[in-house]
Parts: C-alpha cells; sequence; structure tokens
C-alpha cells in the first residue's frame, strides 16, 4: 500500500519499524483524562492494533500495530476522545490535523498536590487550546511549584507555578516554623526580625513552604496565580541544555501571548533546510540572539507591575568540539 509519509505522520500517526503498521498518538493535554475515554483507547488498541498500549514520555498514549489501510477507521473511533479533552479539530471524524508541537505535560498539580501552587491540568488545556493545531516543534511543560517534578527546564517552554506569599502578622505566634521550613526544604529567603518573619522578596521563589509550615495561616497563598517561566531547553544528540529562568511573577495571559509570539519568530527564521520541517527554538535563537527572540516574544506583552525579566539569557549547555 502506497502511504503519503508525510501526510501520515501530519495526522499524527507514527511510523513504525514494522512494515505495513503504524501508531496512532493519542493528545491527553496535561496528562489528564477521564476515565471512561480508557475504554475508548482498549478497544481501538484491540480491534485495530497489536492489543498494547504505550504511555509516552510526554503523558500521551500510542497505540501500535494499526494496518495503514485502517487509519482512517481509527480516526473514527477516536472522535469522542478528542472531543472530550476540547481538542481543535478542523474536520470532525479525520483525526489530529498536526502533530508537529507535542503534547503539552504537566504535573498533577494542586487538584491532588499540597505543594502545587496552581491547577496545572487547567492551564495545560488553556495553552492546548491557544497553541494547537501547529506543526512547529514546540515542547511545554508545566509543573506546580518549584520541586520541578515535571522536570520542565529540559522544554523549550517550563513554567514553574509561584505563590506571592501574603503574612497576616496579627495571626503569627512568633514560633519560626516558617523560618525553619524556608532554610530547610527551600532557599532560606525568610528570616526572624522583632519576633516576626520578614521575607526578602529578591530570593523568595514563590514556593508556599511557609504556607505549609505555619501552624495559624499567618502565611497564605496569593489569591492571584504567579508563574516562573524558563526558556529553550532541550535533550537530544547535540548541545542538550536546561532551560534558564526568563521571568520571575509572570501570569498566565502574558506566558500564552509569549508562547504565541514564538511561533510567529519560529516561521520567520526557521531554517527550510531543517530535517522534517522541524528545529528547536534553541538552535534558532543561538543564530539569530537571544535580543533578536525575545523582540519577537515580548510583543504586546502586558507583565504584571511584579514581574522581573531575565536579559540577556546565556546557555551552557554541552557544547562538542569540531
Amino acid at each position: 500500500m502506497d502511504v503519503n509519509v508525510k501526510q501520515l505522520k501530519k495526522n499524527a500517526f507514527r511510523v513504525t519499524k514494522e512494515r505495513g503498521k503504524t501508531a496512532s498518538r493519542i493528545r491527553i493535554p496535561g496528562g489528564h483524562i477521564e476515565a471512561k475515554y480508557l475504554s475508548v483507547i482498549q478497544s481501538i488498541a484491540e480491534e485495530f492494533g497489536n492489543g498494547t498500549v504505550h504511555i509516552t514520555s510526554r503523558q500521551g498514549v500510542e497505540i501500535p500495530g494499526i494496518p495503514f489501510e485502517r487509519m482512517s477507521e481509527v480516526n473514527e473511533r477516536l472522535q469522542p476522545v478528542i472531543e472530550g479533552l476540547h481538542i481543535n479539530q478542523e474536520v470532525p471524524g479525520q483525526g489530529y490535523t498536526a502533530s508537529g508541537t507535542r503534547n503539552v505535560t504537566a504535573c498533577i498539580g494542586n487538584r491532588v498536590c499540597p505543594y502545587a501552587c496552581y491547577d496545572t491540568t487547567a492551564f495545560a488545556a488553556r495553552i492546548e487550546e491557544a497553541i494547537f493545531p501547529n506543526d512547529l516543534h514546540f515542547k511545554i511543560a508545566l509543573t506546580g511549584c518549584p520541586n520541578d517534578c515535571a522536570k520542565v527546564r529540559m522544554h523549550d517552554f517550563g513554567i514553574i507555578g509561584m505563590s506571592m506569599p501574603q503574612f497576616e502578622g496579627d495571626r503569627c505566634i512568633s514560633c519560626g516554623a516558617c523560618i525553619k521550613n524556608c532554610k530547610k526544604k527551600s532557599v532560606e529567603a525568610l528570616r526572624m526580625e522583632n519576633y516576626r518573619p520578614k521575607r526578602n522578596e529578591s530570593s523568595c521563589i514563590g514556593c508556599g513552604e511557609c504556607v505549609l509550615a505555619c501552624p495559624n495561616m499567618a502565611w497564605t497563598r496569593s489569591e492571584k496565580k504567579y508563574y516562573k517561566l524558563t526558556l529553550l531547553g532541550r535533550s537530544g544528540k547535540k548541545n542538550p541544555r536546561l532551560g534558564e529562568d526568563f521571568i520571575k511573577w509572570a501570569d498566565e495571559d502574558s506566558i500564552i501571548k509569549i508562547i504565541l509570539n514564538t511561533y510567529d519568530y519560529v516561521k520567520e527564521y526557521i531554517d527550510p533546510q531543517a530535517p522534517g520541517g522541524k528545529e528547536h527554538i534553541g538552535y534558532i535563537v543561538d543564530r539569530t540572539g537571544f535580543e533578536e527572540f525575545k523582540k519577537w516574544a515580548m510583543k504586546d506583552v502586558e507583565l504584571p507591575d511584579i514581574a522581573e525579566v531575565s536579559s540577556p539569557l546565556y546557555w551552557s549547555g554541552l557544547r562538542f568540539v569540531k
């Protein structure tokens, strides 16, 4: 059977080692899915695939062993999952219309975890709605707090939850629990002054450890949600590196705008000869310089007054000698 490999990939199917067989890639933004859709995935795997399912490193699902000639049937069966996860779709019943932007990954967030500063699942779904479908090679990951369980610094955009701690002196009993917790589990941003904890604003990372430690709710999380945005981490063969801090105390609207602006930047500067039409954003920034990237990324972005922007940025990843 003749197959248009480029179209197959665009439709979110994978080229596999098994001749005549493919694997369906299912997007699950934030790694969160209602249990009822698992039976749909099971039925597809058993009827069209080889009876197995692979949970990917990006929290999606792949169903291997699907014959090329049955891809259209698989797309039809996937429709309830696509609709249930609110994935943007050009033609219902024909599956996904792009695969370049990878599944948005996230830790479990504050729906479950007491350390998380925000609802990672909800923000992941909002980002998914804004960016998909798109054929460009972007990787985005969210983590609820600076513990970074989702390893977001290995992605093009890493989003780390922050909470601006609010202090009510009348509730404080001067026990020092917050100071001990900050020193032991975080960055030692608190000290005692006149029998009250004093916060070092420049070193505080908004982790919320003071809130968790306080026995009398003198410390509480801010009602507004804030984030640290890291940029251009990557793995791979060539020059792997961790992402660097770009903005501290950013808001959701600004982060989404920066990501969308980066799509425009990449469309302008991507190497047309890049293999598969894909090129890591970091390589493009290395070529154009960070200030050119920043000019595009920050276009029409309105950050909160407390936001702190780092500039310039330098990466110290591995460099292979030529």
